[in-house]
């Protein structure tokens, strides 16, 4: 896996596919790694196989990248400034953004700041909550530093923290990303974004939000229901696949 740098960052990615076709950045949820978001479920290989470029990166403080400590690392303003980074390590002019969860808020700051590198976007795992947020995620930072997962009563916060030791991660680095990143962009930022948007939710995701909610903020976007899946099984669902590939068929752009 190769790196690139970003604000003194050593930040580890993939570049896959043919390199002279259409772009597309793929950026991780929370916890997870480029490998266990993007290409354990297969979503490299249907972009590639699909005749895109495929970009995918591990976030600071996720994966095989670097692991800062401190929570001012982590606005999603410089997360996001990693994406461009990576673009611009790579001679990518434009690309569509596809964020998963914490990726899609990261990828909405993005495309807020700097529409003209965006020409589409998808956000899956989050619908409604990227502006009203998703609930509250004390006890999730609170379980990542508990001595073991039996120190962990809280629901969710097991829940990460399991998904936390099964990818062996840094828990004080998620600790202090889910002190920063959660911040949430305005209703008027959000419905700025005047590129064409996907939103993909699952049914039963009691984490993301309404993803016709999230949708009907934006001129151009189109929500998609992942039916009878939950926060972490939505990202590999086969219909979501079918309705991204069939998404991006609908509006091309020039690499």
């Amino acid at each position: 896996m190769d790196v690139f740098e970003n604000e003194g960052l050593k930040l580890a990615f993939i570049d896959e596919g043919d390199p002279s076709a259409p772009a597309i950045v793929l950026v991780h949820g929370f916890a997870s790694t480029l490998a266990v978001n993007w290409v354990d479920p297969g979503w490299v290989a249907t972009l590639t196989g699909a005749g895109y470029r495929v970009l995918a990166f591990d976030h600071r403080g996720h994966g095989k990248s670097e692991k800062p400590h401190d929570p001012a690392a982590y606005a999603p303003q410089r997360m996001a400034s990693d994406i461009r980074a990576l673009m611009a390590a790579r001679g990518v002019g434009t690309a569509v953004l596809f964020g998963y969860s914490m990726g899609a808020r990261v990828s909405a700051f993005a495309a807020i700041e700097t529409p003209e590198l965006f020409p589409a976007l998808v956000f899956g795992g989050l619908g409604l909550g990227l502006v009203d947020g998703v609930g509250d995620w004390d006890p999730i930072a609170e379980a990542l530093l508990a001595p073991s997962l039996d120190d962990v009563t809280h629901e969710r916060g097991r829940m990460f923290r399991a998904f936390a030791d099964r990818t062996r991660s840094d828990r004080l680095a998620l600790a202090a990303c889910i002190k920063t990143s959660r911040v949430e962009p305005g209703i008027e930022e959000v419905a700025g974004i005047a590129v064409p948007v996907l939103v993909g939710v699952g049914t039963r995701d009691d984490i993301a939000g309404s993803a016709e909610g999230l949708a009907a903020l934006m001129p151009h976007a189109e929500a998609f229901a992942i039916q009878n899946r939950d926060h972490m099984l939505a990202v590999g669902d086969r219909s979501f696949k079918a309705e991204v590939l069939r998404f991006l068929e609908a509006h091309p752009w020039a690499a």
